[in-house]
């Protein structure tokens, strides 16, 4: 680990005015102190944001959810009106990582975590991620647990949040401060594919700080959970995953939001499959003939080539839980 400065903060205008000058924000640490040790990140100076007042959960004039980046994953996931509202979040959230982390581990934090992927962590391998014109090991590699969907030709790491999956699906915003003032993000536009800047990873402006994830009000009964398919099942990451929210009325689905995890640069929109779904009425033969559509665009590599397939029968298994046609 390299030297490093350390200063706390108590509002968030001190936060953001040294989030300006260079310091980078630590709140739980679960990430950023392991890549720290792995010499992967090396800040030279650390504003731990724990004691700023972004701690709450609040239901918004509109009846969506506002969740401060300060929440941890556990307090998030037990809180009665997400579990109520939005069990794909608590659900995303519980199948996360291990209960110490989640103890520890913020919301905010966890949107912001960096890719699991071993070439990354490898200070030896190329990584554009981590150093920009080195090269992508993973490209002809070992790249069985990779992305197949927001790919380029300069990184094909996967994102590792589940609960940025839950937060793709239905459209959630993030809030921000910064230097320039307060602004708002949609969660779409927040994470960054690569491109061929696979280093910019998020749409965050030099000082700013998450303040919240606020989830919309979506019409009721919303039905809604989370899947995730993985090589084990204690604190593993994902192979494919899929958040799932449906509000079916009269028989017929009104409203659908899909979107998968594991596969892709970025937690991944389906839209293909959300079109498939909307004015028909609920059966198996739906959820198959919508599932089919999630691995569209898919640029399989070397190794991960059954994820394509792996992914379509994720996500119809979620759409049947869901529909409630299991």
């Amino acid at each position: 680990m390299y030297p490093f400065a350390y200063t706390r903060v108590s509002g968030t205008h001190e936060a953001v005015d040294a989030g300006r000058r260079g310091g980078r924000y630590i709140a739980g640490g679960t990430t950023l102190v392991d890549l720290m040790r792995e010499t992967v990140e090396r800040p030279e100076t650390l504003v731990d944001i724990s004691r700023l007042p972004l701690r709450k959960v609040t239901v918004t004039e509109r009846g969506g959810l506002r969740i401060g980046a300060l929440v941890t994953m556990s307090e998030a996931a037990a809180h009665p009106k997400v579990r109520t509202l939005y069990p794909v979040v608590s659900e995303a959230l519980e199948l996360s990582a291990s209960a110490q982390l989640r103890n520890m581990a913020t919301i905010g934090g966890n949107i912001m975590q960096r890719t699991r992927c071993t070439y990354f962590r490898d200070v030896t391998a190329a990584c554009n991620k981590r150093e920009p014109g080195s090269g992508c090991a993973a490209l002809h590699g070992v790249n069985r647990t990779h992305a197949i969907l927001g790919t380029s030709d300069a990184c094909v790491a996967t994102h590792p949040s589940d609960v940025a999956v839950a937060f793709t699906a239905l459209e959630a915003t993030v809030h921000l401060l910064g230097p320039d003032g307060e602004r708002q993000l949609p969660f779409a536009d927040f994470l960054l594919r690569p491109g061929k800047t696979p280093n910019r990873e998020h749409a965050l402006r030099r000082g700013e700080l998450i303040t919240a994830v606020e989830i919309p009000a979506l019409a009721r009964p919303l039905e809604s959970g989370y899947l995730k398919v993985r090589d084990r099942q204690s604190y593993e990451f994902a192979l494919t995953s899929a958040a799932v929210a449906l509000h079916v009325r009269g028989g017929v689905v009104r409203e659908a939001k899909v979107a998968a995890g594991g596969v892709g640069t970025v937690p991944w929109k389906l839209p293909a499959v959300e079109e498939r779904l909307i004015g028909e009425r609920p059966s198996e033969s739906l959820w198959a003939s919508a599932a089919a559509r999630a691995a569209d665009g898919a640029r399989p590599l070397r190794h991960n080539g059954f994820k394509a397939e792996l992914l379509k029968r994720t996500v119809e298994r979620q759409l049947r839980i869901v529909g409630g046609t299991k």
